[in-house]
């Protein structure tokens, strides 16, 4: 019985050394190994592309798996498209002042062709000059442009009662201007303070007693002033001296006024000529000691230039602030004689530029008769008050007359009181009804309320014309 397996197994492989059956199992061993190489090609090239969607293509050296080279495509990729020439911009010789294009003869303006294919005329070119620029002629151009030039006319105003004492509570409606006698519209109107711009003109040409006794009032002047106004201090005799400039009435004010307390006025009397106290020494029968002849004095001429005080005052005031109301405060007896601008010269400065002159009259001009006396005027002898004159062109009145030295100082505080709350006035002059080419204009005012005193400017001068 095992004899018999034993011979069947042999004769069985014998079998698969035959030739039919090798050739069979080699087929079948190939087959496999096609179906296996498929496969791993297969999942090869899925994960390549996968790894190509998600990063970049890596350039390695050794492959993953082994892999056969695919032959190239047989389409070949189709080329890049050609980039467009780009084109340069054409050179415009343009004017080197207005950085402008020059149209040359011939050559059409391709931004403004014509249908017909002619070229319109180009518009014409205005050049400057060398080394100016085109705003500068723009504003050279605008210098023949119609302006129209008007006046704005201010009127500070005084309104006092019988008894001398200042009125408030007025309204415009109360108030009334007539210029040339044509009724004024006006367009403002203030009662508020003012801040005050004040030239103090003091007269040392008085006598020396009359110089005292104003001396000792500069304390009471300097309390005259808020801490907001502006001071300026002149003097005058035979000329006239500019003692400080303005600035805040302060302790620097204070000490001027205290070093002009030394100051002497004019001696009293008649200068001595002859005799034992005159000039020319001891004379014995009548011939001076030690000369053979008698000499001849003649006194120096006495000087008052009041007008140019006025003046150089007026001339500084004229440069400060508008916003201030401008005061020449003068302390005098009022005589003028040997100034070089005329009465009528200082007015119009006075006028044109918006000044009061306010006055403590004092000495002989104190005096209740003086005011008629001084119309006496003698050739060659001065004028003996020109403060009322002053005072009352410019709307500065009244001009308080003092004697005493309490009385002077009470007259500085009320005088600077009523500089500062003044009504101020304003207006545009109307047409007149009769054209005039007068320079100088009339102005009333009035107030309708009776038994009232009103201290206002006489008139103006009108600012010059625009040309």
């Amino acid at each position: 019985m095992e004899a018999a397996d034993r011979g069947d197994r042999r004769r069985g492989f014998n079998w698969l050394a035959t030739g039919p059956a090798t050739a069979f199992l080699a087929g079948c061993l190939a087959a496999s190994v096609q179906h296996i190489n498929a496969q791993s090609a297969g999942s090869a090239a899925t994960g390549q592309q996968q790894q190509s969607q998600t990063q970049p293509s890596q350039n390695n050296d050794i492959p993953d798996a082994p892999s056969t080279v695919q032959p190239p495509s047989a389409t070949p990729e189709p080329p890049l498209p050609a980039k467009p020439e780009e084109k340069k911009p054409e050179t415009v010789e343009r004017n080197p002042w207005t950085n402008q294009p020059v149209n040359k003869p011939g050559a059409p303006d391709s931004g403004s062709a014509a249908t017909d294919g002619t070229a319109p005329p180009m518009p014409p070119v205005k050049t400057v000059p060398p080394g100016s620029s085109s705003k500068q002629r723009q504003a050279q151009d605008q210098l023949y442009t119609l302006v129209v030039h008007t006046n704005f006319v201010q009127v500070p105003v005084t309104v006092k009662d019988r008894d001398g004492r200042m009125v408030d509570g007025l309204l415009s409606t109360d108030f009334s201007v007539m210029e040339n006698g044509t009724k004024q519209k006006l367009s403002f109107f203030s009662a508020d303070p003012f801040a005050l711009s004040v030239a103090i003109v003091l007269d040392l040409g008085m006598p020396d007693t009359a110089v005292q006794k104003v001396n000792q009032t500069f304390p009471a002047l300097v309390g005259a002033f808020a801490p907001y106004d502006e001071v300026a201090l002149y003097t005058y005799s035979s000329t006239v001296s500019e003692v400080s400039d303005f600035a805040g009435a302060t302790q620097k004010l204070t000490a001027l006024l205290n070093q002009m307390k030394t100051v002497r006025g004019s001696n009293n009397g008649p200068p001595v000529l002859s005799g034992p106290l005159a000039p020319n020494g001891p004379i014995v029968n009548g011939v001076p000691v030690g000369s053979p002849t008698e000499p001849v004095y003649t006194p120096p001429k006495e000087a008052h230039v009041l007008n140019d005080a006025i003046l150089r005052a007026a001339l500084d005031l004229s440069k400060r602030e508008r916003t201030r109301r401008k005061i020449i405060f003068v302390i005098s007896d009022g005589r003028e004689y040997g100034s070089k601008a005329s009465y009528n010269d200082v007015k119009r400065v006075l006028l044109s530029n918006e000044i009061q002159v306010k006055a403590v009259a004092v000495e002989n001009a104190a005096l209740p008769l003086y005011g008629k006396l001084e119309r006496l005027h003698l050739p060659h002898e001065g004028y003996g008050n020109l403060l009322p004159k002053y005072a009352s062109a410019t709307g500065g009145a009244p001009v308080y007359t003092e004697l005493s030295h309490n009385a002077i100082e009470g007259v500085y505080f009320q005088a600077m009181s009523d500089a500062r709350n003044q009504y101020t006035l304003g207006y545009t002059p109307a047409r007149p009804k009769t054209p005039t080419t007068a320079a100088y204009r009339n102005i009333e005012v009035l107030v309708d309320r009776p038994g009232l005193k009103i201290y206002a400017k006489d008139g103006y001068y009108p600012a010059p014309a625009a040309r």
